[in-house]
């Protein structure tokens, strides 16, 4: 049992009075059996040390961070497990932050890292203009990989990492060349909050990216680039973008804490794509041409199945669940600044 580990401290490290940061993203391997440790590896080598103090004199620590807060991917062909992993917290930084990681499976070892951005540092201290103490100077983009990576079987039979990054950038790798780059594309420029911030899909043949492009930047790395929310269709051979569904723009019409564009994971079947919107719809796209073939909007108040008061909101994080002719979507999702709701919807096709 491969368990990820994340850490609360880029929250903490907002209080000015709490002594930033100490801890380091991790995976754990446990014992299916007996609970056991097996192994635990660090993604930050060794231990933090005294790095200064911050301007109310409270101890800093560094290196710090790299959390690992999506789920790993597990290669038993290979006997690897492939996590990505955030920003540092202070600096200096590492190379093991913002970066795709194979690990050993039996040991627990290090294989080899890909870095998709250095020398990001953050905090939550650095998104407002006072009680920035605990901020690193100069703040990172806060440009995470979370999302777990895309082990996708090619068309030609090989293998490849296929991961989105919250910078709008996204990676195919080589797994059996310690992690070479073998293409990579940009499909928009990226934030805080994506890019691509939670999952992608594929069916062999492309790579579906839903791509946030919200405005809540911290560090704008591409200030002469436009925002391009939508769902992108990548070609695996090559990574060239085969089409692109820009998010509708006309759903957000005084509704407040709603926005165009597609952050939550995307989920494909044969023929089909369904992605939600931060807007609070579901749709499906064809996958050879990204067209719209069904569209509902969730932001309304329903009747539920066990009588609780049910209103959808914005579709983030998971993606749709596909199972047995129907699908499960999740709707309401009330951080950063989004539209809140309560609902669990599932659709079907009716009985001819």
């Amino acid at each position: 049992l491969f368990i990820p580990i994340s850490s609360m401290e880029v929250v903490m490290g907002g209080d000015p009075y709490y002594e930033c940061c100490t801890s380091s993203g991790a995976v754990a391997a446990l014992d299916t059996e007996s609970g056991d440790l097996l192994w635990y590896h660090r993604v930050i080598p060794g231990y933090p040390e005294e790095a200064g103090v911050n301007a109310l004199g409270r101890q800093l620590w560094a290196p710090s961070g790299a959390p690992v807060w999506s789920s790993p991917t597990i290669d038993v062909s290979r006997g690897r497990v492939y996590v990505g992993t955030g920003e540092n917290y202070t600096r200096p930084t590492t190379a093991t932050s913002d970066a795709i990681i194979a690990i050993e499976m039996q040991t627990g070892e290090i294989a080899w890292s890909f870095q998709g951005t250095e020398s990001d540092a953050f905090t939550m201290a650095c998104t407002g203009f006072l009680n920035r103490q605990n901020c690193p100077e100069p703040p990172g983009p806060d440009l995470d990989f979370g999302m777990a990576p895309m082990l996708v079987t090619r068309e030609d039979g090989t293998d490849i990492l296929v991961v989105g990054q919250k910078s709008g950038m996204v990676w195919a790798l080589d797994p059996d060349a310690d992690g070479e780059v073998l293409w990579s594309t940009r499909v928009g420029k990226g934030s805080a909050l994506g890019g691509i911030h939670w999952g992608m899909a594929s069916d062999g043949q492309f790579a579906y990216a839903a791509n946030a492009d919200r405005a809540a930047v911290i560090v704008d790395v591409h200030p002469d680039q436009e925002a391009a929310p939508g769902l992108y269709a990548l070609d695996l051979m090559t990574g060239e973008i085969a089409w692109d569904a820009p998010a509708p723009r006309d759903t957000c019409e005084d509704l407040q804490g709603c926005y165009p564009a597609n952050s939550a994971a995307a989920t494909v079947i044969p023929g089909a794509v369904f992605a939600g919107g931060l807007d609070g719809h579901i749709r499906a796209y064809s996958t050879s041409n990204g067209q719209i073939l069904w569209d509902f909007d969730t932001v309304r108040e329903f009747e539920t199945v066990n009588g609780v008061p049910g209103k959808g909101g914005a579709i983030d994080g998971p993606a749709p669940v596909i199972a047995n002719g129907l699908v499960f979507v999740n709707s309401g999702y009330g951080q950063f600044g989004q539209m809140p709701g309560n609902l669990l919807l599932v659709f079907g096709v009716p009985d001819n």
